[in-house]
């Protein structure tokens, strides 16, 4: 159990999770209980057409630290995560994937670096050497080929912005979340930049991720990668021509 008396807030954003979302939250919940004494689990229902939203309020009437946030149009995961964290009220506030790709052991490391290391964002990254990834080739390529489009744009000192396990301190993560607009998967680079333009200090840590969905690209499409370039270029405009951040 960690030693602090600070509230961890979990936001997990879903699309179409009905199938599991049930019995992740009840995982994270369990993993959660056994290392912090305060925490939340913010389930954000992005416009599902399933039975998530279902699923996710009967979870909650069984286990009082999860909580449902929910709307009728899915709005991308940048707006899930934004609506998240707006509902959250930890001290520290984490973003994880419900389909746990992303194992939720690994968010007490996660806590305790940014605890110890006196970081204000610890950030899963792929490309970290002790990562232990099992990830679709194509994925691989195109991650590093984004990576590359970062460096060039906004001189990140980070090697994975896309991983969706990360973990804030609020005041930093709060102080910057009015500004976001960015509702689809780009949303990452646009918090990470934005957090960078403030000087917050932004840590990569190993991750162990296991891709859950087929061989391929999954649910990401031709069109969404189009999408998260475009969005890209945008945050790149808003960030250094009109100084948003």
């Amino acid at each position: 159990m960690l030693e602090t008396e600070k509230k961890l807030s979990v936001v997990m954003p879903a699309y179409n999770e009905g199938e599991h979302i049930y019995e992740n939250l009840h995982i994270v919940s369990e993993i959660l209980s056994g290392f912090i004494k305060d925490y939340e689990i913010v389930a954000v229902n992005d416009g599902s057409t399933d039975n998530t939203r279902a699923e996710i309020f009967r979870c909650a009437k069984s286990d009082a630290h999860i909580r449902l946030v929910s709307y009728k149009k899915n709005r991308g995961k940048g707006n899930a995560i934004k609506c998240g964290v707006e509902k959250t009220s930890g001290d520290y506030i984490a973003f994880l994937d419900s389909d746990l790709d992303l194992p939720a052991e690994q968010l007490k490391e996660y806590v305790i670096a940014l605890i110890q290391d006196k970081a204000d964002v610890v950030i899963a990254s792929k490309m970290h050497k002790d990562s232990k990834i099992e990830y679709p080739v194509v994925r691989k390529v195109i991650s590093f080929g984004y990576y590359c489009m970062l460096r060039v744009l906004f001189h990140l000192k980070v090697k994975d912005t896309q991983t969706g396990l990360k973990v804030f301190k609020a005041e930093a993560l709060k102080s910057i979340i009015p500004l976001i607009k960015t509702q689809g998967f780009a949303y990452d680079i646009e918090i990470l930049v934005a957090l960078n333009c403030r000087g917050y200090r932004i840590m990569e840590m190993p991750v162990e991720l296991v891709f859950r969905r087929g061989k391929g690209m999954g649910r990401i499409g031709i069109k969404d990668i189009i999408t998260v370039f475009r969005d890209t270029l945008i945050i790149f405009y808003r960030g250094r021509i009109q100084k948003v951040y």
